[in-house]
Parts: structure tokens; sequence; C-alpha cells
């Protein structure tokens, strides 16, 4: 599961992969258009309907 930052910045591991936005997890599921962000090489990678931020981690964290 993405992990989020109180900047609306998203950290993600190759197990969410293939990403799309809004993930299924948000609340807001249907708030915009599904669409597939391309992380692997885009670093930090953006929504360009609601601006989340989504980075591609090596580990997985937790917490």
């Amino acid at each position: 599961m993405p992990r989020k930052d109180k900047n609306n910045r998203y950290e993600i591991t190759s197990k969410d992969l293939p990403l799309h936005c809004p993930t299924d997890e948000m609340t807001q599921w249907n708030s915009h258009p599904r669409i597939f962000i391309n992380v692997t090489t885009d670093k930090p990678a953006k929504c360009p309907y609601c601006g989340n931020e989504y980075v591609l981690v090596e580990k997985e964290t937790t917490e």
C-alpha cells in the first residue's frame, strides 16, 4: 500500500505497480478519471489531475 506524507507525496514499491491514480486505497477513489502513472522513469511522478506525487522506493518500509 502506498505510504503518504503530509505533502501528498506517496512512496510506493514494486508491489504497487502498475500504479494508477487515484489508487484503490484512497478514500475518494472516484475523484477523477483513473490514469496510469509511470514511476520507473519519471521521479517523482505527478498526477495531472490532483497533483499527488509518487516516488518509487527500493525497499518496503514498515511502521
